[in-house]
């Protein structure tokens, strides 16, 4: 077994994988409910773009206002998410500081 081309191989695929998670981070979903009365477009890392709510659901003047403080609640929850996870992470580690990305 060439070791060599072994290394070279793992290089490659850790770099396309790399790129996968990249492109998955980047790609964007929407959900919906209430027949499309509101709709949630978010990206693959987690991160809320935006919120759309039907005009027949609330007042019109402020809508704009409430779709912003819901993708703002969204993602500070997302954050304290993230946030509570890496804590987590770190005290079963043992402090280590493991490489961005890393998973386990």
């Amino acid at each position: 077994m060439d070791m060599k081309l072994l290394m070279r191989q793992a290089q490659e695929m850790q770099s396309k994988i790399q790129k996968i998670q990249e492109d998955l981070a980047q790609a964007e979903y929407e959900g919906n409910a209430g027949g499309g009365l509101v709709k949630v477009k978010i990206l693959g890392s987690g991160v809320t773009k935006s919120v759309a709510i039907d005009d027949s659901l609330i007042n019109t003047e402020e809508k704009d206002i409430l779709e912003d403080l819901i993708v703002a609640a969204i993602n500070d929850a997302k954050k304290k998410s993230d946030d509570g996870s890496s804590d987590a992470m770190k005290d079963a580690t043992g402090g280590m500081n493991l490489p961005a990305g890393f998973k386990i």
